[in-house]
């Protein structure tokens, strides 16, 4: 990650949150186009004098998913709001968190009768509930108090907060490809100060402010019938931190499986580098089975 080419950081660095694109044929006299979708997903174990082992276990998650587009005014306009959270038991453990998303992206563009638009896009990206580190190295987080079982509190409700503004140049040529290159700024906001050293603020510092190069490639497509492929690239380049330290990278993909009307399997897989935060790769990944509901 450190010797990333100056042409990656120019041309691919993104935003930590994406700017939503809308439709190739959306029209004015279209209005709103809304597409709204709940889903739940669940299982559950239970074993008593079973011979070959096992344990008890049950785990549930719920999310939404919601995209808004409108042209008016020679003015595109697109909203993006993703809620998830899920929960899970096993054993004698407590309830531990599975998934816990929250985000939101708002994107304008300005109509020119081509593939490249002048944009303004706003996100925030967050998460509903506290999260633990459960099995912390010694001497990992010297301040941070050890809780129950030695676990270690290391995000809350909005704690991070991760907003980020950017003005640039829009590309979309068609079929399911767009991507973003502008300035930008990004803000890291951690309200309880015990937190903010783990995301790269001062202990007295609740909103850290970066400006930098930003941009974002997407790509959305029905890959075969019922499936449709979702992947996005993102990263973000601070002045500061120009030529010594990479990118802020989140590269975000999901496979929606429509097996009917009701019943769906979605698979997420993400990468974020944030070296802020850790020299590692976090990585996340998911697979819900469930039901879905279309709300709008």
């Amino acid at each position: 990650m450190k010797r990333l080419p100056v042409l990656f950081l120019v041309l691919f660095s993104a935003a930590a949150a994406a700017q939503p694109s809308a439709p190739d044929t959306l029209e004015a006299a279209d209005g709103w186009l809304r597409d709204l979708t709940l889903q739940f997903a669940g299982s559950q174990a239970q074993y008593s004098n079973w011979q070959e082992g096992g344990i008890d276990a049950v785990a549930f998650s719920a999310r939404s998913e919601g995209i808004f587009y409108r042209v008016s005014g020679g003015l595109r306009q697109a909203h993006e709001v993703r809620l998830a959270l899920g929960l899970l038991k096993q054993d004698t453990l407590g309830f531990r968190k599975s998934d816990d998303i929250a985000r939101y992206a708002y994107g304008l563009e300005v109509e020119t009768g081509g593939p490249f638009r002048p944009s303004l896009s706003l996100a925030a990206r967050t998460q509903f509930i506290a999260g633990y580190d459960y099995s912390p190295e010694a001497g990992e987080y010297p301040d941070l108090p050890r809780e129950t079982e030695g676990r270690v509190k290391v995000a809350d409700a909005f704690a991070p907060l991760v907003l980020s503004q950017s003005a640039g140049v829009v590309y979309d040529p068609g079929a399911g490809f767009t991507a973003r290159v502008g300035l930008g700024l990004k803000e890291t906001y951690v309200g309880i100060e015990r937190l903010r050293a783990i995301y790269g603020n001062s202990p007295d510092e609740a909103f850290r402010v970066q400006a930098g190069l930003d941009s974002e490639l997407r790509y959305r497509r029905e890959i075969v019938e019922n499936v449709t492929l979702s992947s996005r690239l993102m990263a973000f380049q601070a002045f500061n931190q120009l030529g010594n330290q990479a990118p802020d990278i989140l590269f975000e993909n999901r496979l929606t499986m429509n097996v009917n009307s009701f019943l769906n399997v979605t698979l997420d897989a993400a990468a974020l580098y944030d070296r802020d935060v850790t020299e590692d790769v976090q990585l996340r990944q998911s697979l819900a089975v469930g039901l879905a509901f279309s709300l709008l």
